[in-house]
């Protein structure tokens, strides 16, 4: 028996002009509570296989306007892609998911279009990897949404681009196009550059030394995987709070380097402590699992490497009672012995300990 549609807040059909990644998310998250969606690429393999993975159907040349359009593609054509839409729909909402915000609006003002029926909007989510085969209908479940409006933006657009992002599970959240730029700059493309100049430093190690990575390792680096020539894009786009960023960084780093060029000198411990320890109060305002300001306990599993195992240690975590928050597993190289790190809440910590090491799991 095939289940009902969840009901949609969305009325009328959304056009997906961007089939990859974000583009082919959305198709799939709207899909799934019966939204008409509607598919366009400049690449014809790219737009048949969102197509094909259910993320909607491709436009037909004689389709009505849409209700709609979310452009979804990269961030150096997304003030071109826009005007087009514009221009093409006249009937239309146009909102884009682009990761910067002020550069196209601005480069949109210097043309003189009209932007009445434009707002701008970014979905806090993705993946290191792009491309359709990648979306998933709940990649934006619980993430934020950012929503750029202007004085002149009419309620019935703002609403319908609000009705989309609750549809597809996100947290709505307004600013301005500068106040969105500074902020993404803070908590998303300086991690970014971090993380990719920490991982460039690899590429000269030595096996032996590789060989000793851990899971510090692991996190600082998890997104220097990302697609160079994307970041490329949001980098030059956003260059502005980037550089500000960066400069800071850089002097905090140069601030550190010379304290532990010397660490016995007067005052150099404590210098080197108290920028450690304020990483202690940054890293403690970062929300915790889905945007929430909990924090949790982490526990490590030691797990045998074979087959059925983690479904045991799952299952086993059913049947005590404990809530898994998170997940992360991580193999030891050259050891038949993996690691579950499960995130749970604090108070229930012990008790998930020792029920476990009670029923023969090793903890660290």
């Amino acid at each position: 028996m095939t289940e009902a549609p969840l009901t949609a807040r969305t009325a009328g059909t959304v056009h997906i002009i961007g089939s990859g990644l974000l583009g082919a998310s959305v198709g799939l998250g709207l899909r799934e509570r019966g939204v008409d969606v509607t598919l366009e690429d400049l690449s014809p393999t790219t737009v048949a296989l969102a197509a094909d993975y259910g993320a909607g159907r491709v436009r037909a040349s004689d389709d009505p306007e849409p209700a709609l359009v979310v452009i979804a593609t990269p961030p150096d054509v997304t003030a071109d892609v826009v005007e087009a839409a514009l221009a093409r729909f006249p009937s239309s909402v146009i909102t884009d998911v682009a990761s910067v915000k002020l550069s196209p609006f601005l480069e949109l003002k210097r043309r003189g279009i009209d932007l009445t029926n434009y707002v701008g909007s970014h979905p806090m989510a993705g993946r290191e990897r792009g491309g359709a085969i990648m979306a998933r209908a709940d990649l934006f479940v619980a993430r934020p949404w950012v929503v750029c409006r202007d004085s002149e933006t009419p309620a019935a657009a703002l609403a319908l681009v609000e009705a989309v992002a609750l549809d597809l599970g996100a947290v709505l959240l307004e600013m301005t196009p500068e106040e969105h730029d500074r902020s993404v700059g803070l908590v998303s493309h300086l991690p970014q550059v971090v993380s990719s100049l920490t991982a460039a430093r690899l590429t000269q190690a030595s096996e032996q030394a590789i060989g000793l990575a851990g899971g510090g390792l692991r996190d600082t680096t998890r997104i220097a995987a990302s697609d160079p020539e994307l970041w490329v894009q949001i980098l030059g786009a956003n260059r502005g709070p980037v550089v500000e960023l960066l400069e800071a960084f850089a002097a905090d780093m140069a601030e550190f380097a010379e304290a532990l060029r010397d660490p016995d000198q007067p005052g150099a411990k404590r210098r080197i402590a108290d920028l450690l320890a304020a990483g202690n109060t940054g890293v403690a305002r970062i929300p915790g699992k889905h945007g929430s300001a909990e924090r949790f306990t982490a526990i490590t599993v030691l797990i045998d490497d074979r087959p059925g195992q983690l479904a045991r240690l799952l299952t086993e975590l059913g049947e005590l009672g404990i809530n898994m928050e998170d997940l992360r597993l991580e193999h030891s190289p050259g050891a038949q012995i993996g690691f579950a790190e499960i995130a749970v809440l604090p108070e229930v910590a012990e008790r998930a300990v020792s029920d476990l090491v009670e029923r023969g799991w090793r903890t660290l």
